[in-house]
């Protein structure tokens, strides 16, 4: 594993970078660009920070980040990102917030965990873009949505008819919103089929009875491609599958539940997914069946959403379409 000798905690925002480095007691604020780049390597060299020798630890902002990520791919300036929440937790009780604070919290963190913390991987270009489609197909699904529920409302409470002037608007905006979710698809397809890894997977998440297109494109987008996942578990934990102990002492005796923290897009695309298995699965519908003799239905449900992410992961790992008897067919 590299070492380090030292470590740089970065707060992004939209408009600036404050970068701080603990050890040296240094702070500088530089702008969300290329000017504000060369800044800071200037301001590195003049006091003997060698980025060669260094670690960027910043959190996740959603995009605002990217920019500076290429440009440290760029120099070869490692860097790792990291949840804003797990900072929060790990600095103990705080009092007061700016964005110079932040960098040093950050930067603290960072020195505090160097040992457990590793670089990132490139950006892979291909997921970043499979994550911007989603989230906008995401976004015009939502606005439909809506507008639907408006159309609705509007003909129980008034008695609307569609060409009403409000009805006949909404009625357009949905046509026009799903002729461009449509535009979407066939550009997700179209960059899966261009990459012959991700066109792989795709075809082996799709043989999953119950795994289809929105599952298997958000799958292969929130663990890229299989590569920071390498473990279906693990995988489950962060969609918010995996249930956790809820005890304490002789007083708290709760039952299993699952955490919060969680990614809940793709759990409830999993929903989805897991409903349809129970129906056209003959062996997932057996199993919740049985299960659902004595327990209730969201865990039979949690149940089959962990059983189709271990077929994921499997049929990925083992390269091969999944097969419905295996050991029939074996």
């Amino acid at each position: 594993m590299k070492n380090f000798n030292f470590v740089l905690g970065v707060d992004v925002s939209k408009k600036t970078l404050d970068i701080c480095c603990c050890r040296l007691g240094l702070h500088i604020r530089v702008d969300n660009n290329d000017k504000g780049f060369m800044a800071f390597k200037k301001w590195s060299k003049e006091n003997h920070i060698d980025l060669v020798r260094t670690l960027v630890v910043m959190e996740y902002t959603g995009g605002y980040e990217y920019c500076f990520l290429q440009y440290c791919e760029s120099i070869s300036l490692d860097y790792c990102r990291v949840p804003g929440l797990e900072i929060k937790c790990s600095t103990g009780m705080a009092r007061g917030k700016s964005d110079r604070t932040d960098s040093y919290r950050i930067g603290r963190y960072g020195e505090e965990k160097l040992d457990i913390l590793a670089p990132a991987k490139p950006l892979n270009k291909a997921i970043l873009l499979l994550k911007q489609y989603l989230s906008f197909r995401k976004r015009l699904v939502r606005e439909n949505a809506g507008l639907k529920s408006t159309i609705k409302e509007r003909k129980h409470m008034y008695g609307s008819k569609d060409t009403e002037p409000i009805v006949a608007i909404c009625l357009k905006k949905i046509a026009a919103n799903e002729r461009d979710i449509l535009k979407i698809e066939k550009q997700i397809i179209s960059m899966i089929e261009s990459n012959e890894e991700m066109r792989q997977n795709y075809q082996l998440l799709t043989s999953i009875k119950g795994v289809g297109n929105i599952n298997a494109w958000m799958a292969m987008a929130y663990t890229e491609n299989f590569e920071s996942f390498t473990d279906a578990r693990k995988y489950a934990v962060a969609v918010g599958v995996i249930p956790f102990e809820h005890t304490s002492g002789t007083s708290i005796k709760g039952r299993k539940r699952v955490s919060h923290i969680a990614n809940k897009e793709v759990k409830q695309e999993l929903n989805q997914a897991a409903k349809s298995a129970m129906v056209h699965d003959p062996q997932i519908r057996a199993y919740a069946e049985r299960k659902l003799r004595d327990k209730a239905y969201p865990l039979v449900l949690n149940n089959v959403k962990f059983k189709l992410i271990l077929r994921m992961f499997a049929v990925v790992k083992r390269k091969q379409k999944y097969v419905e008897n295996y050991i029939k067919a074996a």
